[in-house]
């Protein structure tokens, strides 16, 4: 896929991987349907993607909303007239086990990182069926790979990313419309110290876990954006963000059911 004068729609925009993929995509002359729930990270990164001399619209979005994400369409097309690339990036986090998360805290991360994706697929794929070459971005997770302790909700909604994404892909085949499922790895974002935490947590323990994960999360959004846009480019129908990411799908194919044992090993000490 040549991106120079395509036009994206790129949800959670405001901030990480987000960011730096409407920064790499403007860079290579893609216009912009920017969509976000933070207003003012928005504006940043749409200021920054415009200094590109691409076209840039903003979108205050919350892809939990069925009217919203359903009113969407009519508002790209309205500047952009046409769409042929969707990345639903957007995400959110919820740390605990499952019996410390709240089935609200659990079904409001679902409604986000899974029905939020789904929605916005819905909404734009008749418009990208109208181009001749077009693709929808998904942004699983290494844990849409692998799931860990504590993750209950985040791995559920990233294996179901990942499981909707490679149906859809099988369905589409022989379309103009192409899917990409996407699994970073550990990306130097705000994800985790933004992520809700059970009422009950310790601070001591959230603290630990803060700091367990920003040792973890170590690749740049702008190499994690780097590659996405490459495996975008190259129509690649998955695409794994980092070292780790790499060795962690290799790892679940030789385990796939002892491989926890592995890696929990390998954790960063406290």
């Amino acid at each position: 896929m040549n991106l120079h004068n395509e036009v994206a729609v790129l949800t959670g925009a405001a901030s990480g991987i987000g960011r730096a993929t409407a920064l790499a995509l403007a860079q290579r002359g893609c216009h912009l349907a920017l969509a976000d729930i933070d207003a003012a990270g928005l504006a940043e990164t749409a200021a920054a993607a415009a200094a590109h001399g691409v076209t840039v619209s903003q979108h205050v979005l919350d892809v939990a909303s069925r009217e919203a994400v359903a009113a969407l369409p009519a508002a790209v097309l309205a500047v952009h007239g046409r769409v042929s690339l969707l990345i639903n990036n957007a995400g959110v986090a919820v740390g605990g086990t499952f019996e410390q998360v709240s089935e609200a805290d659990f079904d409001w991360l679902m409604g986000i990182n899974f029905h939020g994706l789904v929605r916005m697929t819905r909404a734009f794929l008749p418009v990208l069926r109208q181009q001749p070459v077009a693709r929808i971005v998904n942004i699983s997770s290494v844990y849409g790979l692998i799931a860990p302790p504590g993750q209950t909700a985040y791995a559920s909604a990233k294996f179901a990313v990942r499981g909707f994404s490679n149906a859809l892909r099988h369905e589409l085949t022989g379309s103009t419309v192409g899917v990409t499922v996407v699994h970073p790895g550990g990306v130097a974002t705000n994800i985790a110290r933004r992520a809700r935490l059970p009422a009950d947590a310790p601070p001591a323990e959230v603290q630990a876990k803060l700091a367990l994960a920003e040792k973890m999360l170590r690749l740049s959004p702008d190499s994690a954006a780097a590659t996405l846009v490459r495996g975008i480019e190259s129509d690649s129908a998955r695409v794994l963000v980092g070292g780790d990411a790499k060795f962690i799908a290799v790892l679940e194919r030789l385990m796939p059911v002892r491989y926890w044992q592995v890696l929990a090993r390998l954790l960063p000490a406290d």
